[in-house]
């Protein structure tokens, strides 16, 4: 399975964001304020779509119906490209592997192992992390280094799964009694999320080389006694 077809489920994923966006809008511009969750826009457009249900003209209710079906059809397609991911990443021990890694999942592991393989053309983990763009680059003045932003060369699409990856699974890592989550807690007493984000996504892609190159699984170390 290539990278291009990770990109067409992404491709399918933002458009349904898109999509259920335009109704929430459209819900708010007549007086339908909605919470965040596709569960809770998915209840309040059934009851107002219900044959009973007022409040709504007609070209409204059709306009509402016809995206509630292709909203339906988005999910369906996605459940799909999700089943094929995970199937992937059941049988490849590469992608199997990189499951293991907190954060990511069977579409970030079946990208990765599309994209570099065994990760043999990198020579360390900093080096693929370079690659996809999640290292800061460095200015030097009078003799002192100084951390800018991140690079953001290589795969734009890899380096965003990776920080989404880590957004996700950074509430649960801070608070492990483990290394990792002993550095994240030092790193988010001393600078902002967002950064603390970017940076477990470059140790998450510095893990990726380490597995990949030396076919081993994901093993959190626990804080000594």
């Amino acid at each position: 399975m290539g990278c291009c077809v990770t990109r067409i489920s992404a491709g399918i994923c933002e458009e349904r964001t898109s999509l259920t966006n335009q109704i929430r809008s459209l819900l708010l511009e007549r007086g339908h304020v909605v919470a965040q969750g596709h569960a809770r826009l998915r209840r309040v457009l059934g009851d107002l779509l219900a044959p009973d249900a007022g409040g709504l003209s007609l070209r409204m209710r059709f306009l509402l119906g016809d995206m509630r079906a292709c909203w339906e059809e988005l999910d369906r397609r996605i459940a799909a490209f999700d089943a094929e991911f995970a199937a992937m990443a059941r049988t490849d021990d590469r992608a199997r592997r990189l499951t293991s890694i907190p954060g990511i999942g069977a579409l970030n592991a079946t990208a990765l192992v599309a994209a570099v393989g065994a990760a043999a053309t990198f020579d360390k983990g900093r080096d693929l992390a370079a690659w996809l763009g999640l290292v800061p680059r460095q200015v030097t003045t009078g003799g002192r280094s100084k951390l800018l932003g991140i690079t953001k060369r290589g795969s734009r699409y890899l380096r965003k799964m990776l920080i989404q990856g880590a957004r996700s699974a950074m509430p649960r890592l801070a608070g492990a009694d483990t290394t990792v989550g002993a550095w994240l807690r030092a790193l988010l007493r001393r600078a902002h999320p967002d950064v603390a984000v970017v940076a477990l996504a470059a140790k998450m892609a510095r893990t990726v080389w380490a597995l990949l190159r030396h076919e081993r699984i994901y093993r959190a170390v626990p804080m000594p006694a």
